[in-house]
């Protein structure tokens, strides 16, 4: 299940509180977007969608991997130099760093278990994960470009704005499927996106007191409402929802 359908489903995970975890107070628009597509025959679906998805697409689809391996490419991001740290040391040996204004990523083409891949999310939570890989046993291909990105561009812009490019999944799961359109499980095209309003910012009180600023604005609760809308099947769709995370 993604960050959205939790968020919906008012689900009180890290998974969901990371993901807002960057935002202040406002409204940020065209997050989230999702483009979802049936395909006639074979009860095969493709899911495209922005960056936000990265992390629990991956860890879904290393879910189904289980205990198989795979051969898995593409990049993790993160601020901790994770080849140095013994967990990762033997996993890492072979991938390339390349590093900027302290932000690593690690470059990886190497044969992985499903179980490994699972190890490394629970690991390091706040770092993304940018992984392609496929589970041959149940057809599904995960496909995610193998940089971080870019903060507040979900996607190339055209006339009809930013767009869900950054994460393609194949699939014949619809359980998986219906956490993305859960309005009409039986959609044969699909196009979604959501705004957040970001009303308040919770904070402890006994964090208050500490006066540390940056984890005061890493562990405050935000509160505000999610608005989702779009076409499905050509009908035009929008509801709103509060939230907390």
């Amino acid at each position: 299940m993604n960050f959205i359908k939790k968020a919906f489903d008012g689900a009180k995970e890290e998974a969901v509180h990371l993901q807002f975890q960057k935002f202040s107070k406002g409204e940020f628009r065209n997050k989230a977007l999702i483009e979802a597509k049936k395909f006639s025959t074979g009860n095969k679906y493709k899911i495209k969608t922005s960056a936000e998805f990265a992390n629990g697409l991956v860890k879904a689809v290393a879910k189904k991997l289980g205990s198989d391996k795979t051969k898995v490419k593409g990049a993790v991001v993160s601020t901790r130099n994770l080849k140095e740290e013994d967990i990762f040391k033997d996993l890492l040996a072979n991938a390339k760093v390349k590093q900027f204004q302290g932000v690593k990523r690690f470059i990886i083409n190497e044969e992985m278990s499903g179980e490994e891949i699972l190890n490394m999310i629970k690991e390091c939570p706040r770092s993304f994960f940018a992984l392609s890989f496929s589970v041959d046993k149940d057809e599904t291909k995960l496909k995610i470009k193998p940089k971080a990105p870019k903060s507040g561009k979900p996607g190339k812009g055209k006339k009809g704005g930013p767009k869900a490019d950054f994460c393609t999944l194949k699939t014949k799961d619809k359980e998986l499927v219906k956490s993305f359109i859960f309005e009409k499980p039986d959609f044969e095209n699909a196009n979604i996106k959501h705004t957040f309003f970001i009303d308040k910012l919770i904070i402890p009180e006994e964090l208050k007191k500490t006066g540390d600023f940056a984890k005061m604005r890493k562990e405050a609760i935000r509160k505000g409402r999610i608005v989702r809308e779009g076409k499905i099947d050509g009908q035009d769709i929008k509801k709103e929802f509060e939230f907390e995370a």
